[in-house]
């Protein structure tokens, strides 16, 4: 375990409530000993949970031990390798899910993991954020995309998904794809997208809109490549380039990075799964100048534990500025990746914290 305590968990109460709640970002944070019992465990351990006036905390195992407590046999709160098992676990069980031709029972799942099928489907949610049904329902959908961008019919498509009937292939994937199946594979026929491409301080900055809003906010160097990248994303939509109404959007997408600080709400057209979708709410729900960890916006959307599945969802924004993921930063505050460039992010941020 880690032996550096999380400021979150500094209190007895807070870190009572993580103990009460099984919290897997208090992992590393603390241990908690059992006076009836002389044994101390992680705030995760599944044994049934001691009376608050029978438990004293410490920060390490080895803090712990030091007061005549012995570690759990359970929970093995001295064995790093416990949680790599657990990592371990939920990579052999999403590698059986894609590999799959059927969607595997829980039962076969647990097996594979040689956990119980309870702490097996916790664990899986809590890591990826999503059921393993829903996380199959995603690979189903990105092959489904794949196959209608390579020029395959949409039953084609479907079939070689996974889908067993039109009417679920329906209505699973419209919702996922952001347009109607016909479409994806022909690059977006019939949509209209309008573009423009501005200088910023950051360089240049390209925003993209359907009738129903903002649906693309890019940051690069040439326009000349953002250009063509928005023409091969939507090869067969109707794009125009001049439009009065870009050029008021822009303006406002420009300010949000010159003036962080002003508050504007613009019209958005966000593609995204459910999951993702409540990644990017959160991330605008983040003040101007503030930061939050991977983890504390998996928690903030009722899936503590799932901060890789939010790493996903910032990297796979695709409106940058408006949808803040750059004021998503790693557990120990590093940056972290950022799709944009690590420069862009940490200006950002910069500039954001010397405005407030």
């Amino acid at each position: 375990m880690k032996s550096s305590a999380v400021n979150k968990y500094d209190t007895p109460a807070a870190r009572w409530r993580a103990v009460e709640q099984r919290d897997p970002l208090a992992e590393g944070a603390f241990v908690l000993a059992v006076t009836s019992t002389g044994i101390f465990c992680r705030p995760t351990c599944p044994a049934k949970r001691p009376r608050r006036d029978r438990v004293e905390f410490y920060n390490t195992p080895g803090e712990a031990r030091r007061a005549g407590f012995r570690a759990c046999l359970r929970c093995k709160p001295e064995d790093e390798a416990y949680g790599r098992r657990h990592t371990d676990a939920i990579a052999r069980a999403s590698s059986l899910i894609r590999e799959s031709e059927t969607m595997p029972t829980l039962e076969q799942l647990s097996r594979a993991t040689k956990l119980s099928v309870f702490h097996f489907h916790r664990l899986f949610r809590r890591a990826l954020g999503v059921t393993p049904r829903q996380f199959r329902a995603q690979i189903m959908v990105e092959k489904a995309k794949q196959s209608l961008r390579s020029g395959d019919s949409v039953t084609t498509a479907m079939y070689d998904a996974g889908f067993s009937s039109n009417g679920r292939f329906y209505e699973t994937a419209a919702k996922r794809l952001g347009m109607k199946p016909s479409k994806v594979g022909t690059g977006g026929t019939d949509e209209s997208i309008r573009f423009i491409v501005r200088r910023c301080s950051l360089g240049l900055v390209l925003v993209a809109a359907t009738d129903k809003g903002i649906c693309e906010v890019w940051l690069g160097d040439d326009a000349g490549s953002l250009t063509k990248r928005l023409r091969e994303a939507y090869s067969q939509a109707k794009i125009a380039s001049r439009d009065p109404v870009m050029s008021d959007l822009v303006k406002k997408v420009v300010s949000l990075v010159e003036t962080p600080q002003r508050l504007l709400k613009l019209p958005l057209d966000l593609r995204g799964t459910a999951f993702e979708m409540r990644v990017w709410n959160a991330l605008r729900r983040i003040p101007v100048g503030k930061t939050k960890t991977y983890g504390e916006i998996a928690a903030a959307i009722g899936h503590p534990g799932a901060s890789r599945a939010v790493g996903r969802a910032c990297a796979l924004n695709h409106v940058a500025v408006v949808v803040p993921c750059h004021r998503a930063i790693g557990k120990d505050k590093s940056l972290r990746g950022y799709r944009w460039g690590i420069e862009r992010k940490r200006k950002l941020l910069d500039r954001e914290q010397s405005t407030t």
